[in-house]
């Protein structure tokens, strides 16, 4: 079989067009059968010599299209496959009876009365505009035999028609042409369209992907017009322009607050074409709340139509507190790797010390001396803990081992540090657990550290509360809670006692940094980093427990399914 066109493929993917050229030809054909009937009509009216069967033929045909065009279960086809090969009853409906309606004529007047050759040019026109190439040519040569039939019949029937015979000739191989133009140049104009389709496609495509990075960017994204009005803001930089809540979706214009001076003078100064407008800082003052400071990059994007087009100017727009804690955080990375690294070196040579310490200490009677050695075996035990600290955070996660019941696990070690501090569970230690098994991500190891971390950081506080002046006569005392939550699981370790100083707070969870002369200051960064490493959260909040004013750590475990 013949393979179907191009325009055939293309049409199927373009069924509004289709569909209205179809009706558009379907117009035509009723508009040439009313015509033809009129022109009929108007001869037999004055007289003339018109048959009466060529007038009964015309008017046949009229009603045929007028009813084609009409009614809609006739006229209304979706794909180019009722037309495109000659045995669809569609095909015949409508092309197929233009052939034999002409042909009809042109044996019933022989030539002589209306122009037939002329009218043979609409169906093989649709067909090669509507159809496959095979069904134009098929059209060509039905109306090349039509015409030259007729005329042979009117021949027979005793008219002297020789001499129309070679016209008749000339006018079938126009036919052919006709089919052959038409039907190349639907093909290429559906090529187009189509090509123009995709093009159009792959441009809402592209939009779309651009807008959805546009959006997820932690970077504000303004784009201004030369009169100062924003044509679009991302959702970064809608945030960063608002004084509490982000500002509205634009567009907006940017002179509206006086806030926003400063960006207005880097838009104006951009557009100036002057070079200190690539990158500048710009501080938002606003009324009710804190200013804030803002690195702010400025390009030019120049219009893109000949006519019509505009320069634009695109905002990029960076917090600088938020800029500054992303680099102490990279700079943090580095300083831990670079500190695991050391601690590594550290270790070899530490067991060397604490190893010639101890026999030192064996071979020496005086007690003075002997106090000696056991100080320094106490600053290399806590030399070593430090250094397992800083070798814990440099350790990657086994993921295989991350999965624990965190009601089980809990308590066993709260029970085992009970032990180790010499307390009395029930008295100096509160446990309050659910019954329920709340399975969570997070290593066994990983997580005794971070709970015994936070057990001795809430009874070294709770002691530090019951010698003050003011605290109560009791027996200081703390209380771990295991709460289910949505996504996991919570652990809080709360400790009575005067709410932590706000200068202390703010550097809770940073390394180093301690409220006590020995304490190495890797406690609560420790406990951060290993959280993060499971997805988890850990958080201090000052809140009362109990009726009972104090300090709590919560830790906030994810499930080991999430949602």
């Amino acid at each position: 079989m013949e393979p179907t066109a191009a325009p055939l493929r293309t049409a199927r993917l373009l069924e509004g067009s289709f569909a209205r050229l179809y009706a558009a030809f379907l117009a035509a054909r009723a508009a040439l059968g009313v015509a033809l009937l009129l022109v009929q009509a108007s001869g037999w009216m004055l007289g003339g010599q018109a048959p009466s069967e060529s007038l009964a033929l015309c008017a046949l045909y009229a009603g045929l299209t007028l009813v084609h065009a009409v009614l809609p279960r006739l006229r209304q086809t979706s794909n180019r496959r009722s037309l495109a090969a000659m045995s669809s009853p569609r095909w015949w409906a409508s092309i197929g009876v233009d052939l034999a309606t002409f042909t009809a004529l042109q044996a019933l007047q022989g030539g002589t009365g209306l122009p037939v050759t002329a009218l043979f040019f609409l169906p093989v026109m649709t067909a090669g505009v509507l159809s496959s190439r095979r069904a134009a040519l098929a059209s060509a040569a039905m109306a090349t035999l039509g015409l030259l039939g007729g005329l042979l019949w009117a021949d027979i029937s005793g008219s002297e028609l020789s001499p129309r015979f070679m016209q008749a000739g000339v006018a079938g191989s126009g036919y052919f042409v006709v089919a052959l133009l038409t039907a190349e140049l639907a093909a290429r104009l559906a090529r187009e369209q189509l090509s123009a389709r995709g093009s159009e496609a792959l441009a809402r495509q592209q939009a779309a992907l651009n807008q959805l990075v546009i959006d997820e960017m932690q970077e504000g994204v303004l784009v201004v017009d030369r009169r100062l009005q924003v044509r679009t803001a991302n959702p970064a930089a809608r945030k960063l322009l608002g004084q509490a809540e982000p500002v509205e979706p634009p567009p907006f214009a940017l002179p509206d607050q006086t806030a926003w001076a400063g960006l207005v003078d880097t838009v104006e100064l951009a557009f100036a074409g002057s070079p200190g407008a690539e990158l500048r800082e710009v501080t938002l003052g606003f009324p009710a709340a804190p200013a804030r400071t803002l690195r702010v990059r400025s390009r030019l994007t120049p219009g893109g139509e000949p006519e019509g087009g505009e320069d634009l100017c695109v905002l990029l727009l960076e917090d600088r507190a938020t800029l500054m804690a992303r680099m102490r955080q990279e700079r943090m990375a580095a300083m831990g790797r670079m500190s695991a690294g050391i601690a590594h070196e550290i270790r070899n040579p530490l067991a060397a010390i604490s190893q010639a310490n101890a026999l030192l200490a064996e071979d020496v009677p005086d007690p003075g001396a002997q106090r000696l050695t056991d100080l320094v075996a106490a600053n290399v035990a806590r030399l070593k803990r430090i250094v397992d600290d800083v070798m814990v955070l440099a350790a990657s996660p086994d993921m295989a081992l991350v999965r624990l019941d965190a009601v089980a696990s809990s308590r066993e070690i709260a029970q085992d540090w009970s032990r180790t501090q010499g307390l009395f569970a029930g008295r100096a230690l509160r446990l309050e657990l659910p019954d329920e098994t709340l399975p969570v991500r997070f290593d066994a190891e990983h997580w005794r550290r971070v709970l015994v971390n936070l057990l001795d950081n809430a009874w070294r506080h709770a002691q530090e509360a019951a010698q003050a002046p003011d605290a109560p006569a009791d027996s200081p005392w703390i209380v771990m809670q295991v709460q289910p939550e949505a996504g996991g699981a919570l652990v809080r370790v709360f400790n009575p006692g005067p709410a932590i100083r706000p200068e202390i707070e703010r550097h809770l969870f940073e390394p180093f940094y301690s409220s006590r002369s020995r304490g190495s200051g890797l406690g609560l960064y420790i406990c951060r980093e290993l959280c993060e490493r499971y997805r988890a959260r850990i958080d201090y909040r000052a809140m009362a427990l109990h009726e009972v004013p104090g300090n709590a750590f919560e830790v906030h475990l994810q499930s080991e399914n999430p949602a």
